[in-house]
């Protein structure tokens, strides 16, 4: 029953990403330009990531109203769910550090992995120097654990 469970959640979690990365193509999410254009509220300002954002949470809030109410997921034991709540100083910093990567490279980690599949040179040295942070975090902040 659990090995089951465990290929039912893989093979879900690889049709949701699919999905999510088709959404991100077709809305051009995975354009840097567009999402420097978003950015760009004094000059060429682009209002589209604003709409996609908008429809996403038009789907997710009453998806996830519903959905809480189980007592779990289809294919797992329990919710996994944030705990912390509290705003710190990590917190901050790491979405300042979050913030300012986007706004210099107009990616982020979702449509970065969807763009990697353009070849594009920036993309890949984006996803490389991503990568090497994730490494970097768990080396620095999580070894003992």
């Amino acid at each position: 029953m659990e090995r089951s469970n465990t290929v039912a959640q893989l093979a879900l979690s690889l049709i949701a990403g699919v999905i999510f990365a088709i959404g991100l193509a077709l809305s051009q999410m995975v354009n840097p330009a567009k999402v420097l254009n978003f950015l760009d509220i004094t000059g060429a300002w682009d209002p589209t990531l604003a709409l996609v954002m908008g429809g996403a949470l038009l789907v997710t809030i009453p998806a996830f109203h519903f959905v809480l109410k189980r007592p779990h997921p289809l294919f797992a034991h329990k919710f996994h769910l944030p705990t912390k709540s509290d705003i710190d100083a990590r917190l901050v910093i790491g979405a300042a550090i979050f913030g300012i990567g986007w706004g210099m490279a107009g990616l982020c980690p979702g449509p970065a992995l969807t763009a990697i599949t353009s070849g594009l040179l920036p993309v890949l040295g984006f996803v490389l120097a991503m990568t090497v942070g994730v490494f970097a975090h768990k080396f620095l902040f999580e070894q003992g654990k």
